[in-house]
């Protein structure tokens, strides 16, 4: 049995003090894999539903038999482990701003680092995914002027809850053109909220994709005793 806590890792950063942080968790006879931002919490494995389900919703909209990906935003690890679990995917390219998330992947702290580390499909990019998108940057270095089947992104809270200001023009129609050029013609972009469809932002959807849902995932959240829900976007 592992310590009741242990923080794993924790730095500072442009965006505040990331850390990683292991807790046992007695109800459950589980450890539990929690990330915060300064006094924030992102992210547990206690719930991570949805972020692996934007993976399957996204790629479940595509058509090609081979895939070309890329997940903005690594966090624990979970839409991108997702993602290598569909055969289709020939390549994959995680881009996360933070060095030291990165580094928890390589260093083995997370339980299931190895499964994505060590898959040869995978590509693990230290940048900042909004900056690269507007600067026209190549999401995938190894790949110069490539185009992708699917771009997944959980990053943000929600559509307008972000992280850092400089986030919210990815959400508005002239950052959604930008992330459409970086698609195949019949490709994918999907993203996971924290909040409730949100009818403004699925408009900014429709005035640049064809296709455009939000799927409303639930899963139990024993903290409440009652279900919890996030949305996952899909436009294509």
């Amino acid at each position: 049995m592992s310590a009741l806590f242990a923080e794993l890792s924790s730095a500072s950063t442009s965006m505040g003090v990331i850390s990683l942080r292991r807790r046992r968790e007695p109800s459950r006879n589980v450890d539990v894999y929690e990330v915060k931002l300064d006094d924030d919490f992102l992210m547990s494995s206690l719930f991570t539903v949805a972020e692996v389900e934007v993976a399957r919703l996204g790629l479940a909209a595509c058509s090609a038999d081979e895939l070309d990906v890329v997940v903005g935003g690594l966090g624990l690890g979970y839409t991108a482990i997702a993602a290598l679990e569909d055969e289709r995917v020939r390549s994959l390219a995680v881009i996360e701003a933070l060095p030291q998330v990165i580094g928890w992947h390589e260093d083995g702290l997370l339980p299931d680092a190895s499964g994505l580390t060590a898959d040869r499909r995978t590509q693990l990019v230290q940048g900042d995914f909004f900056a690269r998108l507007a600067a026209g940057d190549d999401l995938d270095p190894t790949a110069p002027g490539r185009r992708f089947h699917a771009i997944l992104v959980d990053i943000d809270h929600s559509p307008t809850h972000v992280l850092h200001p400089s986030h919210a023009p990815f959400y508005q129609p002239a950052g959604l053109r930008r992330v459409a050029s970086y698609l195949q013609p019949d490709g994918v972009f999907a993203l996971w909220s924290d909040d409730p469809p949100d009818a403004d932002f699925l408009a900014s959807l429709g005035q640049v994709f064809a296709h455009t849902d939000a799927h409303v995932v639930t899963f139990p959240n024993f903290y409440t005793g009652a279900e919890s829900a996030n949305t996952v976007y899909v436009a294509r």
